[in-house]
């Protein structure tokens, strides 16, 4: 791709800041555009359901970047602008306000918004989703006076939120239809050990129940009708039941999507001019379980440091390990690798100390999570990415030690 022409965004998070940042280290001297929907500087979301909701951390302290790089950086960025129309053969994209802007390169950095409740009464005052700033100020304020939290999904969001409802306001009861927390992002022994110090802390926790109404009075909620029969009183509902990839600009574009916007190794679209990268891009999984959506800040950027390359003129397939993380309360969850179709697991350590659990798919480890252990999720990463091999029986062996056993492979 030549210097001269443009590159635009669409999104403002992670990814697309990233992209920005790498596009200049590698020396691209063309435009460089962001377009995003919300009137403020590019921030980070995961603190939102942590530091930020509990008031520990500032919204400058959010910001991805100051003021000054976009300034610095050449970057234009078109906060609180969405956009509305992609004309691929012009190879140009319409904005809300009637702004066309050209571009050489596009891509599509347009994230995911939260899953609606599929139930009556998802509208009633009170019931508040946690994806943006504006979402975490609205609950901070509602905890100062909430009596009745009812948090509807146990995922890393949900937990996230009652671990800071607990210090901040009423021990919160968390709702999930499924049988285990955080669904099936995580292996039954570590859902069992965050379950247990959850409601160790008076979380209530109904697993396997499933939310049918939401019920209120003059427009404002007051409970949770679950499907058997039974009313939870809420003042505040949490919604945390997933999200769903922003592929609507792609279609409408007659561009591919496959539980995303379907990109190929390069994360180039079937657009040679178009790609996507981060929460809404649907990419070929490099160890070969067919094409995959991740959520996570390391992807995000791993994949806008990837496409500056190859926009840069060094290209190289997406391979990067995922690794994700989840702090509730005093509990700290790391994650390397994607423990999705394990069939054994083993666990190390204990605990009220710190464990990992050891994931492993046909004999082959596949994922390491660990708790309040941050040297093995570092050693395994390290591990996952270069292929070293780790067996069951070897993790199982009276004195293993995940350090130990990178370094007698010497990576």
């Amino acid at each position: 791709m030549s210097s001269g022409s443009g590159v635009v965004v669409v999104g403002a998070g992670q990814a697309a800041v990233q992209l920005a940042e790498s596009l200049r280290d590698a020396g691209f001297d063309g435009p460089v555009t962001l377009v995003g929907d919300e009137p403020r500087l590019p921030y980070q979301r995961p603190p939102l359901s942590k530091d930020y909701l509990a008031g520990t951390l500032s919204s400058a302290e959010l910001a991805l970047r100051g003021e000054r790089f976009y300034v610095d950086q050449g970057v234009e960025l078109h906060a609180g602008r969405r956009a509305v129309h992609l004309d691929r053969g012009r190879r140009r994209l319409t904005l809300d306000d009637g702004t066309e802007l050209s571009y050489g390169r596009l891509v599509l950095a347009t994230g995911a918004r939260p899953r609606p409740l599929p139930i009556p009464g998802g509208r009633l005052d009170g019931v508040v989703n946690l994806r943006t700033i504006a979402d975490a100020e609205e609950l901070r304020l509602r905890l100062r006076t909430a009596r009745d939290v009812v948090v509807i999904g146990a995922g890393f969001i949900g937990l996230e939120f009652a671990a800071v409802c607990r210090t901040a306001g009423p021990n919160p009861v968390v709702l999930d239809i499924a049988e285990q927390v955080m669904g099936r992002a995580v292996s039954a022994p570590t859902a069992a050990h965050f379950a247990e110090q959850h409601q160790r802390l008076d979380t209530r926790l109904l697993l396997g129940r499933a939310p049918a109404e939401l019920v209120g009075k003059r427009g404002r909620v007051t409970g949770v009708r679950l499907a058997d029969g039974e009313t939870l009183p809420a003042d505040t509902v949490v919604a945390g039941i997933g999200v769903l990839p922003n592929v609507e600009l792609a279609e409408a574009a007659g561009l591919e999507t496959a539980g995303g916007i379907a990109v190929d190794e390069y994360l180039g679209t079937s657009d040679p001019a178009i790609s996507a990268i981060g929460d809404c891009a649907a990419f070929p999984d490099p160890r070969g379980t067919g094409r995959i959506r991740l959520e996570s800040v390391q992807n995000a950027a791993d994949q806008a440091r990837c496409l500056a390359a190859a926009l840069t003129g060094t290209p190289r397939p997406y391979t990067a390990l995922p690794w994700f993380w989840s702090c509730q309360g005093d509990l700290r969850l790391q994650i390397a690798g994607l423990s999705t179709g394990h069939d054994r697991t083993v666990v190390r350590g204990e605990p009220d100390k710190g464990f990992s659990v050891f994931c492993f798919r046909d004999g082959t480890l596949i994922a390491v999570e660990s708790v309040n252990r941050a040297p093995d999720h570092m050693a395994a990463r390290r591990l996952l990415a270069a292929g070293v091999p780790l067996t069951p029986e070897d993790v199982a062996a009276r004195g293993f030690s995940l350090r130990a056993h990178l370094r007698g492979a010497r990576v």
